[in-house]
């Protein structure tokens, strides 16, 4: 996710490093190279404009010319330049307190709308103890019902659907079930074009006239960049949206979507998708995003997804093996299986701040189990005790796990920085709840 534009800014953040000043003369060119970065990233002309002026208004005060560290307070006002252009804050749905919150989503065709709709379902649910409905008024595809009935029964929440009527009539026939059968909020998926046209603006504005929604989000595709932003306001000028749901970020390495959408329709990002997985919905944080963009890792949202899939007695278990320095490949694979809960262990990866720098982001979805494969082959003795482990040893857990002997030496190697790591971590035992203390 947004690997180009953090590849940019890392360059422009280790040039401003080597500096020992920000200065006039220097601040240019740096800003010369935001500016390319940005636009590169498929970042609106205007937005990135903005953005470098306010960083360089920000890089040339008193306050930075006379900093010990100008790097680090260079990183800083591009952190909080980024927060800003982002949103600043983040936005929870607007819930209604003495009813059904109506949440209507919309969008172009193909922007990933009923699955969207699942997984905000599945979020409000698990995350907010809602009992949601789903309504499928996407009489315009014909698979949207289907696809959004067996999303659905996956997450066990109902679909009202009627492929007879209107998307108005089906609609104003939902709004009554979930009346009746006491649902505490509805999410309305419908009907998106290839293109926006009046037909489906006239169709949308029907369904948003039967009952006032809560919330009116616009889907859009992160991939589409200022595409999306183009439709988002669009859209906006028609039907005065709530917020934005930007979708397949995880396949997204520009960014310019996220960076520019706000501050051109000032609506907030209110949730990005991570993935295919029903699970792969997030609440946008712009601070978290901020960081990422710059290479600082998400540890917050990585503590937040581990919280709500590792048991207490394994957390209490680790910090005893962290303190004690105890920490070894038996418990390194525990680990493993625990991470994998977590959801894809590429993007968890992607949140450790400095993961490059030691290289675990070689260490991904596809790669795992051959890991996992490489431990199993290990006599206890040698998972307990890894220096044990000598040539003749490696030849035949290579041959036991069907592995190349450079991917023992490789994994070896990973599993004694990680240690190195949390040993540093385990002098604050307690610090974090969360399964891999790596803190940087």
């Amino acid at each position: 996710m947004l690997e180009q534009l953090q590849d940019h800014l890392s360059r422009v953040v280790k040039n401003i490093k080597g500096k020992g000043k920000i200065t006039e003369s220097n601040i240019s060119e740096t800003m010369r190279d935001i500016r390319i970065a940005l636009l590169e990233a498929d970042v609106s002309l205007s937005v990135a404009k903005k953005f470098v002026e306010h960083v360089k208004e920000k890089a040339l005060g008193d306050k930075v010319l006379n900093a010990v560290s100008p790097g680090q307070q260079f990183t800083k006002i591009l952190h909080d330049e980024l927060c800003y252009f982002l949103g600043d804050e983040s936005h929870e749905i607007n819930f209604n307190d003495s009813g059904i919150t109506i949440i209507v989503l919309a969008g172009l065709q193909g922007c990933g709308k009923t699955t969207t709709a699942a997984k905000l379902a599945r979020f409000l649910k698990t995350t907010k103890g809602k009992n949601p409905l789903l309504i499928a008024a996407d009489l315009q595809r014909p698979a949207a019902i289907d696809q959004l009935i067996k999303l659905g029964k996956s997450i066990d929440v109902e679909v009202f659907n009627n492929k007879k009527k209107s998307p108005e009539a089906v609609v104003k026939e939902g709004f009554k079930y979930a009346n009746k059968d006491e649902y505490d909020t509805v999410i309305v998926d419908t009907a998106g074009r290839l293109h926006i046209d009046d037909e489906m603006m006239s169709e949308l504005s029907s369904v948003v006239n039967i009952e006032t929604p809560h919330e009116i989000l616009f889907v859009a595709d992160g991939m589409s960049g200022q595409d999306a932003v183009n439709s988002a306001k669009t859209f906006n000028e028609k039907l005065n949206l709530s917020g934005i749901v930007l979708t397949k970020m995880d396949g997204d390495s520009k960014g310019g979507a996220a960076l520019s959408v706000k501050e051109v329709i000032g609506k907030p990002i209110k949730f990005v998708g991570t993935g295919e997985s029903i699970d792969a919905l997030d609440q946008f944080h712009p601070d978290r995003f901020s960081s990422r963009i710059l290479g600082m890792g998400d540890v917050i949202s990585l503590v937040e997804k581990a919280q709500s899939v590792i048991d207490k007695e394994s957390i209490d278990d680790l910090e005893e093996k962290l303190a004690s320095n105890t920490f070894s490949l038996i418990d390194f694979q525990n680990q493993i299986k625990q991470i994998k809960k977590m959801g894809s262990l590429s993007k968890m990866i992607e949140m450790i701040p400095g993961a490059k720098k030691i290289k675990l982001d070689n260490i991904n979805d596809d790669s795992i189990k051959w890991v996992e494969a490489i431990i199993s082959s290990m006599t206890k003795e040698e998972r307990l005790n890894p220096d044990c482990i000598d040539g003749s040893r490696r030849k035949r857990i290579a041959n036991g796990s069907g592995r190349p002997i450079r991917e023992v030496n490789s994994l070896l190697k990973q599993y004694k920085q990680m240690k190195i790591m949390m040993k540093k971590v385990g002098k604050n035992k307690g610090k974090f709840n969360f399964p891999f203390n790596i803190n940087n």
